[in-house]
């Protein structure tokens, strides 16, 4: 078996990428972004995710586009969803394999 390393929570990126190295807290960013404390503790705690709200808000702040954190997120999911998913994804055969039936046998 492979191992892999860990993907970052979109609370991990933000702290170590944008947040550390500006010195920013998280009541100082909520305050400059105009959301709730919570909503960030919840982000930075990983108990919540990137809206397309949040995105934009702190796409603004940091200067970054507007889909950055919202992209950043969806590829973190899709990474833990592959990996969790495997084994079920690898047992779907491209529509090809099933309108030809070459060497196609449904598994129920």
């Amino acid at each position: 078996m492979t191992d892999y390393i860990p993907v970052p929570t979109i609370g991990e990126i933000l702290r170590e990428e944008f947040m550390r190295p500006l010195g920013l807290s998280a009541y100082r960013l909520a305050k400059e972004i105009n959301v709730p404390v919570s909503r960030i503790q919840a982000i930075l705690n990983g108990r919540r995710k990137i809206t397309a709200d949040t995105s934009l808000r702190l796409a603004k702040f940091f200067g970054v586009s507007d889909k950055y954190f919202l992209s950043l997120q969806n590829d973190i999911d899709i990474r833990e969803l592959k990996t969790s998913l495997a084994a079920e994804i690898s047992r779907i055969h491209d529509f090809r394999t099933v309108a030809t039936g070459e060497n196609y046998t449904r598994q129920t």
